[in-house]
């Protein structure tokens, strides 16, 4: 076993088993220049509910060991947009963003990861979530975004009803979008994703329909807001039909 998951020992053991699910590791690979896919797999995940768009807590550290808590308890636990959930194989797809092999506890788990790990993790959670009624969908973020987007897109149907745009620092960063086509890709390079009044202003001149849609916008969080803002102001949207999710701001990650 990895450092994610342990033995059952004692009634601590036992409580976690019964609160959080526990899977294999069945497969990983690079899914784009600095995101890893890695897919978990139990017969459990065959009865799991996850709606597109929704997220799981992962054990990153050993809970139930002094190591683990050595790290910190800020460090035990990290957050993953679930890129794909198959019902009928039980498994359970999550993209791990390794941020230039930086030491964060999230980064150096999605590196070791490997087949026949144990990984304990929460049920899929959050409001993060499609619209499955909305006439149109309009989606934007950037590379923390991507993995919740594209599982978004990948549910909505028809690509006539898709539009947005995905910033990436290099091409090579880009997710394998379904309908890539409808969407605008920005390529940043060493600009930072905080305020990126880039991606901003391009949602801006996006040419969508005269009636209201539905909007999905996350990842940095003055980046969100400013998306948010110009689809009110460009687009004459309520900001109700916005749906943000800031997932990082400078300095500070995992804004739950």
């Amino acid at each position: 076993m990895n450092g994610a998951t342990s033995r059952r020992r004692g009634p601590v053991g036992r409580l976690l088993d019964r609160v959080f699910l526990t899977g294999t590791i069945v497969e990983t690979e690079p899914i784009a220049a600095r995101m890893r896919r890695i897919r978990i797999g139990d017969a459990s995940l065959r009865q799991l509910a996850c709606r597109p768009g929704q997220q799981v807590r992962v054990h990153v550290n050993d809970v139930l060991s002094i190591a683990g808590w050595r790290q910190g308890p800020g460090n035990l636990l990290r957050t993953y947009s679930v890129w794909e959930h198959d019902p009928a194989a039980g498994t359970l797809d999550l993209c791990v963003l390794d941020h230039d092999g930086g030491p964060g506890p999230g980064a150096a788990w999605g590196r070791a990861a490997r087949p026949g790990d144990r990984v304990r993790f929460g049920r899929p959670e959050g409001g993060f979530v499609l619209r499955p009624d909305a006439p149109y969908h309009v989606f934007v973020g950037e590379e923390t975004a991507s993995v919740a987007l594209g599982a978004m897109i990948a549910a909505v149907g028809p690509a006539l009803n898709v539009y947005g745009v995905i910033e990436t620092a290099t091409e090579a960063d880009r997710l394998p979008m379904p309908h890539a086509e409808r969407l605008t890709w920005l390529t940043r390079g060493d600009a930072s994703a905080a305020s990126s009044a880039t991606l901003a202003e391009a949602v801006g001149r996006l040419a969508l329909p005269a009636t209201t849609g539905i909007a999905y916008v996350a990842g940095e969080a003055k980046t969100v807001k400013l998306v948010r803002d110009r689809l009110v102001a460009d687009h004459g949207w309520d900001r109700r039909s916005v749906i943000t999710k800031p997932f990082w701001s400078p300095g500070r990650t995992g804004m739950e």
